[in-house]
């Protein structure tokens, strides 16, 4: 008997890094590496920074990250960023990523991690720079 599974897979927006996990990616219990999906993670919200900053960005801090479930491989995992907070050269990202896993020709949906990760706006030299103005309306699509 099947079990039927709500559709939680955000549809009302696009993710920002999409990627199959594969078995190089996994742990010595065969799930895939947390290392492997917050590497993901980072790629997907200096997307929305770099975007946003018109430049280069550095990553200086995950704020908050939480693993709610495994990873296998074969999953689809779908990272998607959205900025929480811009300051004078810094951009906050809330990251959350969701897979989907091919069952009985169906595709499943489930969330398995989020974190907040902070970038700074960086110059040729690597030193932090302001940030540009931006509308209200700006990056409203993440």
């Amino acid at each position: 008997m099947a079990i039927e599974q709500e559709d939680i897979f955000p549809r009302d927006r696009q993710p920002t890094a999409r990627i199959l996990a594969m078995p190089a990616h996994t742990n010595p219990n065969g799930n895939i590496f947390g290392g492997w999906i917050m590497a993901q993670m980072d790629v997907a919200g200096s997307v929305v920074a770099v975007e946003y900053a018109g430049g280069r960005v550095s990553t200086v801090a995950v704020t908050s990250m939480e693993f709610h479930k495994p990873v296998f491989v074969g999953d689809l995992v779908s990272c998607f960023a959205r900025i929480q907070k811009v300051g004078k050269t810094s951009i906050t990202v809330k990251v959350e990523v969701f897979v989907q896993r091919a069952r009985d020709g169906q595709l499943l949906s489930d969330q398995v991690t989020e974190a907040v990760i902070i970038y700074v706006a960086i110059d040729d030299h690597g030193k932090p720079r302001q940030l540009p103005e931006r509308g209200p309306d700006f990056g409203r699509y993440w």
